[in-house]
């Protein structure tokens, strides 16, 4: 078995909707980022590839790489799922938390949990996401972003 953490931030700007574990939500921000810029899903890639000994997002999908801009998180976890797989590595559990002011999360939550247990072939009860505010305090309390947080167990 092994561990593994995983962080992700990213600014807001005026826009028209997020996307987070996958799903689109309607927003008057947006995430600034070189692929989808899905927070959630990057902290969940990071905490894979860190228990996997792997380095992090950046190595395998740098923001450098013009065929990465734009990309779908959903399509980054499912090729994160692949390198794993071939070190012989599958995910145990994933257990995830995003923090922002707004959108409301819980809406979204199950269709998240279902989108990231379909990209890594897993039983949703394996994935667990959860939300929480950042109560006003700092960048996120301002609503200037969104993070995640994410813990990965391998076997």
């Amino acid at each position: 078995m092994r561990v593994g953490i995983g962080f992700d931030i990213h600014r807001l700007e005026d826009g028209g909707g997020v996307i987070l574990g996958g799903v689109r939500i309607p927003f008057e921000g947006a995430l600034i980022g070189h692929s989808d810029a899905d927070v959630l899903l990057h902290a969940i890639c990071d905490a894979m590839l860190g228990a996997a000994g792997e380095g992090d997002i950046g190595v395998h999908f740098p923001n450098t790489d013009p065929r990465l801009k734009g990309i779908s998180s959903i399509e980054l976890l499912k090729k994160t799922n692949k390198i794993i797989g071939d070190k012989g590595y599958r995910v145990s559990n994933i257990d995830s938390v995003l923090i922002a002011e707004r959108p409301k999360i819980s809406p979204y939550r199950d269709t998240m949990i279902k989108n990231i247990a379909g990209a890594l072939e897993v039983e949703p009860q394996q994935v667990h996401v959860k939300a929480t505010t950042g109560e006003g305090i700092g960048a996120i309390g301002r609503g200037e972003g969104i993070a995640a947080y994410a813990v990965c167990l391998l076997v």
